[in-house]
């Protein structure tokens, strides 16, 4: 009988080991599976204060994606089916003057030829934008494309889609990132010889943290 209870028990020790490393493989696969760049929005000061620090250095690539679109929403639009909404254009306007207190003077803009990218990039900045059509079709260079049109020492803010976002994210390491938001923008550094760094997201809603910093003012 002792032996009997020493092996139930065993048998139950074992069990309840690889129960555990089974539970901790697949949180750590799930963390991994939906692992996304920071959200600048939420992090801690140091990393906001990095992209600050590349941004005057004229080292930052961003890829914006187009605001609200008319297509996909109940909310009134501004006029084409295939452009955005009054409330995407408030929120275009909301994250154009959030670049503009970043400063512009360094800073090339681009936009994807198609109407809710170039309606989006007209309300962030108030004026027209130049085209790029490598901004639409993306796919696999995208990330080659990004470093290719980025001018050493300038900033490039770049009005893509979320499709374009997402295959650069998996071209940086990001091959499940969640779903960009709209208006959202992903930060990278580019230095002059190519390396690049994705710092992070900043959702249209969370400029407002970015500049409640102090050690950003």
């Amino acid at each position: 009988m002792p032996s009997r209870r020493w092996k139930a028990s065993r048998l139950i020790r074992i069990f309840s080991v690889a129960a555990l490393l089974i539970t901790a493989a697949l949180v750590t696969g799930f963390v991994v599976w939906h692992r996304s760049p920071v959200n600048l929005g939420t992090a801690n000061a140091q990393a906001r204060a990095e992209l600050l620090q590349h941004w005057r250095a004229g080292d930052v690539a961003v890829l914006v994606r187009h605001a609200e679109r008319c297509d996909r929403s109940s909310n009134p639009c501004l006029g084409p089916a295939d452009g955005i909404t009054e409330l995407g254009s408030q929120s275009a306007a909301a994250v154009g003057q959030g670049f503009i207190q970043l400063g512009m003077a360094q800073t090339d803009v681009f936009t994807s030829p198609v109407t809710r990218t170039e309606q989006t990039a007209h309300f962030m900045f108030g004026k027209e934008v130049t085209t790029q059509a490598w901004l639409a079709s993306c796919g696999n260079t995208l990330r080659d494309d990004v470093i290719a049109h980025k001018i050493a020492h300038r900033n490039a803010v770049l009005i893509t889609h979320s499709g374009c976002i997402g295959d650069f994210e998996a071209q940086t390491g990001y091959k499940h990132a969640a779903f960009s938001d709209y208006s959202s923008s992903l930060f990278v550094s580019i230095k002059a010889n190519g390396q690049l760094k994705v710092l992070g997201i900043l959702n249209d809603g969370d400029w407002q943290s970015m500049w409640n910093d102090k050690l950003l003012k």
